[in-house]
């Protein structure tokens, strides 16, 4: 396990990098043009680059690949205490890596179910696997319909390409 996270974050690190089947989400990474970070199928995405997993009433929250890769080496993560609620487009945590620390910015409300802990000890996850171990926390939904108004994995895809445009 530490041997991967050494090699992922020496691979960002270089600016290579493999795609692996990110089997336990049950998506098969997209691949896109221009060396392009993974996009993932049935996800949803939000313009401040955190993705949710809905399986109806229970999202899986985390950031995606590209704002991972923007970030660099994630050397701490801030996550909220199990019971918390968290509103769409609110802050609810922070990640903090060798180059900036970003808040985490929910993309749907509701009550926060379960949190990743593995991450206190190991906040690289979120580098070397931001949509499968790396993700941050579980809500109970407050409004599934919060979930339409999120991009799919086309829409982030061009988001992402005309942000970086701009910079």
């Amino acid at each position: 396990m530490a041997l991967r996270v050494w090699a992922s974050q020496a691979a960002t690190s270089l600016g290579i990098g493999c795609r692996r089947p990110l089997r336990s989400l049950g998506f098969p990474a997209v691949p896109f043009s221009r060396g392009f970070s993974d996009v993932i199928e049935g996800l949803k995405y939000a313009d401040s680059h955190e993705w949710v997993k809905s399986d109806g009433k229970l999202g899986t929250v985390g950031i995606t690949q590209h704002a991972q890769e923007h970030l660099g080496d994630v050397v701490f993560v801030d996550l909220p205490e199990v019971g918390v609620s968290v509103s769409k487009g609110s802050s609810f945590g922070a990640v903090e890596s060798v180059k900036a620390t970003s808040d985490i910015i929910s993309p749907v409300s509701g009550e926060v179910v379960e949190t990743n802990t593995k991450l206190t000890e190991t906040p690289a996850l979120i580098n070397g696997s931001p949509y499968d171990e790396g993700w941050i926390i579980k809500v109970r939904i407050q409004d599934p319909s919060e979930t339409d108004t999120l991009m799919n994995a086309e829409q982030y895809k061009h988001f992402c390409e005309q942000e970086d445009a701009s910079h």
